[in-house]
């Protein structure tokens, strides 16, 4: 082995991904009100691309308007050679309006009954957002107000509302909330044991606030505090909130029944209404957030049988090459700074018409295949679910795997069986007894089944339910079931038992 400096020629081969290959990506990856938001910041950004609008009459186009799915041959001379340095194309905030002639600006310039319905649009939008909801901090900070508090109490209930968790329990210690000495005069105790007794009194007034249980520091307290003397269990329910919630968790009737003397008829009416109490009293208050969802695929029951696929794609604008640019590309007169702009923007533009048709192309063939393997699914519903890889659909279609993740991802397929995610179509499987793959989620269907029609005075175990599957075909390990089972928020057999029937 020898170590020196010196340069040598080396032959290699790496694989680069042209600017137009991103850009296919990129829009092949993007849902369809992602994708409208996308199209019309391409219009803002560049000044080639026009759109048709349904209002237009067709006859009135010419014919590189009347056929946006493709550029001219004339058009296609325009574009600006691959193996050149097209780094300009993406920036998509740069201004270069000013390097055009003064008249660029009038002939791109909307049309008045383009800025009102941009403008009615907008104005819609906003007044249908929803309002803001408010917020616990702002609710308990309104019910405040309602008492006349000294304002040293107040500045301490307002510090503790402030220190609550989303859920509404204070985590932190009365301690911490100290406000810190200024002037002791040598009695440290004297002013330790004042303020100790100012932010008991202020948790005192903020666990007086609705919700009931808010202030609370743990889930002991927090159920102590919504129980009212009127209800018909009250004393039963102090005891077991006290001393039995452990117990009450892993269904240890017997053993509270032993414990307190209760029946276990009186324990089950009382963990009745322990159920109507609140764990989480904020939680109510926590905003979420539900988006719309809109189908980028539809599918039709055809007449003689199976399904077909169309894209909902009706909203996206028809774009084209504008005639007005082409012409003045071609145009003598126009000057070679402005002819290498327009140059630059046309081949923008074509890329992005292009991006479109391949997304359209590749989105609409990817979903047949996956319509036409789960035919089942969509004819008898969700428990005949066929096991599903992204590779089978990429070997059928004829393209990489990796298309298809980006075709599939949060993309959502219309039904004639309901609205569904198109990645819910590939799931794993495992192998029936007669060798046959079974899909996970026909699995956890039938596993759900046999929990609900077990006798719940003898719930069946893990094992016992892994038996249970294998006598309808199902093999599969203990672990799984016990996978699946916690996944579904099945309880265990012990949870499961019902102690107020007889074996």
């Amino acid at each position: 082995m020898r170590l020196s400096l010196g340069q040598q020629m080396q032959m290699a081969q790496k694989q680069v991904l042209a600017p137009r290959m991103i850009q296919s990506m990129e829009i092949l990856q993007l849902p369809i009100m992602a994708l409208q938001e996308r199209l019309e910041q391409e219009m803002e950004d560049n000044p080639v691309l026009d759109q048709i609008e349904p209002s237009e009459d067709d006859s009135t186009l010419d014919e590189s308007v009347t056929n946006p799915d493709g550029p001219t041959e004339n058009e296609r001379e325009l574009v600006v050679e691959d193996d050149t340095n097209n780094e300009d194309d993406f920036e998509r905030l740069l201004n270069m309006v000013d390097s055009l002639p003064d008249d660029y600006e009038e002939q791109s310039r909307p049309s008045r009954g383009q800025i009102e319905a941009e403008g009615d649009r907008r104005h819609d939008a906003m007044a249908n957002m929803a309002a803001r909801p408010e917020s616990l901090l702002e609710y308990l900070q309104h019910q405040l107000s309602w008492f006349d508090l000294s304002e040293e109490l107040r500045r301490m209930c307002e510090r503790i509302i402030y220190n609550l968790d989303s859920n509404g329990y204070l985590k932190v210690p009365l301690s911490d909330l100290l406000s810190p000495p200024t002037d002791l005069n040598g009695d440290a105790d004297s002013w330790q044991e004042e303020q100790t007794k100012l932010v008991e009194q202020a948790l005192a007034m903020v666990q007086r606030l609705d919700p009931p249980g808010i202030g609370a520091r743990n889930l002991k307290e927090c159920l102590l505090l919504q129980l009212t003397p009127g209800l018909l269990f009250y004393e039963e329910l102090l005891v077991l909130i006290e001393n039995h919630l452990e117990d009450l968790e892993n269904n240890r009737l017997p053993l509270i029944s032993k414990k307190t003397g209760f029946s276990i008829e009186t324990i089950q009416e009382s963990w009745e209404d322990l159920r109507t109490l609140k764990p989480k009293p904020g939680a109510e208050f926590n905003e979420t957030f539900a988006p719309t969802v809109t189908p980028d695929v539809y599918v039709d029951s055809l007449d003689q049988g199976g399904y077909e696929v169309r894209l909902e794609d009706g909203q996206l604008p028809s774009l084209y090459i504008s005639p007005t640019y082409r012409k003045l590309l071609q145009d003598a007169g126009t000057n070679a700074e402005t002819r290498e702009y327009i140059k630059r923007k046309v081949n923008s533009a074509q890329w992005i018409i292009e991006a479109i048709e391949q997304r359209r192309s590749t989105l609409t063939r990817v979903s047949q295949a996956i319509v036409d393997h789960q035919t089942k699914f969509l004819d008898d519903g969700p428990d005949h679910i066929e096991p599903l890889k992204m590779q089978q659909i990429a070997d059928k279609v004829g393209v990489h795997v990796t298309t298809v993740s980006r075709a599939v991802d949060d993309k959502w397929m219309q039904t004639p069986r309901g609205i569904f995610p198109l990645k819910r179509f590939f799931v794993g499987g495992t192998t029936s007894a007669d060798g046959e793959e079974v899909a996970w989620d026909k699995v956890r269907l039938k596993l759900q089944e046999i929990v609900d029609n077990e006798n719940k005075t003898k719930p069946l175990s893990d094992d016992a339910l892994v038996e249970a599957l294998a006598g309808h075909g199902i093999t599969v390990a203990r672990r799984t079931v016990t996978k699946y089972r916690k996944a579904m928020g099945i309880p265990s057999s012990r949870q499961r038992r019902d102690w107020s029937k007889k074996k």
